[in-house]
């Protein structure tokens, strides 16, 4: 009975969806277009509260530690899920300290090569790397990022060594490779890339996903050059361990509906990303097939 008490009465008052990272990237558009939808359904404002910092470790240490209550939420990417790799003394249990919700959407990463690199494919692509054992530069945006973590996993598989360097953020890797400063970057997502495609400032030679994505529907999955390659990032809403079940259930349930409405197709589809809207029990297995996936990566590139 007190359990269906908390069901019907939860929210009161105000929901923070905290965001572990800074304005601008495919985590922080998503959470803004569910925020108000969220808040609609649960007749309460959900506030998006972006805490940037330390590979999104600064953001999650809130979540983790906050009341399991329902009214402190994260939007969590891959590095909720290869932190624990990275840095051996993380604040918090990856696992242990949340309560999965849901998987948003996964999205697929994109490589783009500067346009005056003479390799139009990916197998050209990986010959000319091959060809010149760390003097291939890469761009990412955090050791911890998809895009980082994705070129690890291509030259692992594909055989040749490349040069990382870091950036702040995608548009200053963008602006990296636009210039020739890297000669190639795998982007989390597709949506910044488009343009630049489109305008022949940049070429796309490859998608991490299995499949073509709707906005460049031209570049083929890498898997067709490098079977059995598949590097994908996602998005996902969890709460603190502890969070009553009752809770847990009715964020998904409004969730779910929200994710798969015909409304947010187009936001999706524009970053590459396709709608999930899983279940607790789904998300937390995508959660931990992840954590082994990227650890034996991680130790590899060590």
């Amino acid at each position: 009975m007190p359990l269906t008490a908390v069901a019907q009465t939860y929210p009161t008052r105000p929901v923070r969806l905290l965001i572990p990272s800074g304005a601008g990237g495919i985590t922080d558009i998503l959470a803004r277009i569910i925020a108000p939808k969220l808040g609609d359904a649960l007749g309460q404002q959900v506030v998006v509260d972006n805490r940037p910092g330390a590979s999104g470790i600064v953001g999650s240490q809130i979540v983790a530690k906050a009341a399991p209550d329902g009214y402190t939420l994260l939007m969590a990417f891959p590095s909720h899920v290869t932190n624990p790799s990275l840095f051996p003394d993380m604040p918090y249990d990856t696992v242990r300290d949340f309560a999965p919700v849901t998987l948003v959407s996964a999205v697929a990463p994109v490589l783009v090569v500067n346009a005056q690199m003479p390799a139009r494919n990916m197998k050209d692509f990986i010959a000319l790397a091959k060809t010149k054992p760390g003097g291939l530069n890469h761009g990412a945006v955090g050791a911890g990022s998809m895009g980082a973590l994705a070129a690890d996993l291509l030259g692992e598989m594909a055989g040749f060594k490349f040069t990382q360097v870091m950036f702040k953020g995608s548009p200053q890797g963008m602006t990296a490779v636009l210039s020739g400063e890297i000669d190639f970057y795998m982007l989390g997502s597709a949506g910044s890339a488009v343009p630049q495609v489109k305008a022949g400032r940049i070429r796309a030679l490859g998608v991490g996903g299995r499949n073509r994505i709707a906005p460049l529907p031209e570049v083929p999955p890498i898997a067709d050059t490098l079977p059995g390659y598949e590097a994908r990032g996602w998005n996902g809403i969890l709460a603190p361990a502890g969070t009553p079940k009752p809770i847990i259930e009715r964020l998904n349930r409004e969730l779910v509906k929200i994710i798969r409405s015909a409304d947010m197709q187009p936001a999706l589809a524009g970053e590459g990303a396709a709608a999930v809207g899983n279940t607790p029990a789904e998300f937390a297995a995508v959660i931990r097939a992840d954590i082994a996936k990227w650890a034996a990566i991680i130790k590899a590139r060590k």
